[in-house]
């Protein structure tokens, strides 16, 4: 019985050092480290949020862009084709100047 009682402390203790291994491991990682700073977790959001706010305004911008050109394109459907072109000489007005 008493084998029986130290093989089980043993296991516990493997098992208690490969937890404490993955636990130093875990802290060791970035997303810890920056978590665990209040100045480096706001600069990681900051930045963060500028990256996202870049990305979507650049992506819209890519997105009307192209939709505009498409409606421009379209002249059968008088109020569209004209609405596009209104815009597009209202996105582009070096462009209007030069025709002149």
């Amino acid at each position: 019985m008493q084998s029986s009682d130290h093989e089980r402390t043993e296991q516990m203790h493997r098992d208690l050092n490969r937890l404490a291994n993955e636990l130093a491991r875990l802290n060791n990682h970035r997303f810890i480290k920056v978590q665990n700073s209040h100045v480096r977790m706001v600069t990681f959001q900051f930045v963060r949020g500028l990256a996202f706010g870049l990305g979507t305004v650049i992506g819209a911008s890519a997105l009307v862009s192209v939709i505009v050109v498409m409606l421009s394109q379209i002249e059968f459907v008088p109020i569209l084709g004209d609405l596009a072109v209104q815009i597009i000489e209202e996105i582009q007005p070096e462009a209007r100047e030069t025709d002149r």
